[in-house]
């Protein structure tokens, strides 16, 4: 039996070749979407042989499936104290992500394509708004939010909300604009959320590094964290 788990057990290279090609399926797919991506540019990218390929993957459709369930891996998300504030910093830092990280936007998009590949999956949505829900119910518990507001409805809505603000942004200028977007989105949903005098306290704050850089330039890793007050 001990043999039989050990044989389970991925071995580290192997592991390690996994999540190769994970990240170029995400840049491809990024780049040239599902039907203009191929397994061939994908094994091209990460440098695999087709038996290395296949041995982790099955098919393109399968590839993709795990490139979009997996958007949120490697995202460190803004440190803080959980509610109202923290769901914002979130929000933004995603914004700010999704200009620079391969993987969630390959993830985000296959999301929208998923009907190429067959599928009609809302586990990648779900996720998100179990996320959201999470700080949703810590600003409950903290006062935060209007009285007969829904946290699961709330947080259904926002995803809902910022999906539609990335789509349109990244049309209209490539994502440039979406954390601007994604505050005015704020703007407009808090009087109906949150209790005026939270309301008034509540900041909306890029990372530091965002406001260095060049819009769309590569970062080494995530922020570690996005405080309230920057």
């Amino acid at each position: 039996m001990a043999d039989r788990n050990r044989q389970r057990t991925p071995q580290p290279r192997a592991v390690q070749t996994r999540a190769v090609i994970l990240r170029a399926a995400a840049e491809v797919f990024d780049e040239f979407g599902f039907s203009g991506a191929s397994i061939s540019k994908i094994m091209k990218r990460a440098g695999v042989t087709q038996g290395g390929m296949y041995f982790h993957f099955g098919s393109k459709e399968e590839l993709a499936y795990s490139v979009m369930v997996s958007q949120g891996e490697g995202l460190v998300f803004p440190k803080g104290e959980d509610g109202l504030q923290r769901l914002i910093d979130i929000t933004l830092y995603l914004a700010v992500e999704l200009r620079r990280n391969p993987l969630l936007r390959a993830g985000v998009r296959l999301a929208v394509e998923q009907g190429e590949f067959g599928l009609r999956d809302d586990v990648a949505y779900q996720a998100w708004v179990l996320e959201f829900r999470q700080q949703l119910r810590f600003a409950r518990a903290r006062g935060e939010l209007l009285p007969g507001l829904d946290d699961e409805d709330f947080a259904w809505v926002l995803v809902s909300s910022f999906t539609g603000a990335q789509l349109f942004s990244q049309v209209s200028s490539e994502r440039r604009d979406l954390p601007q977007r994604v505050v005015s989105l704020w703007r407009y949903l808090l009087p109906g959320v949150a209790v005026p005098e939270v309301r008034d306290a509540l900041r909306f704050d890029l990372p530091e590094s965002e406001s260095e850089s060049e819009p769309g330039a590569e970062a080494e890793s995530a922020p570690d964290g996005v405080g309230v007050g920057g």
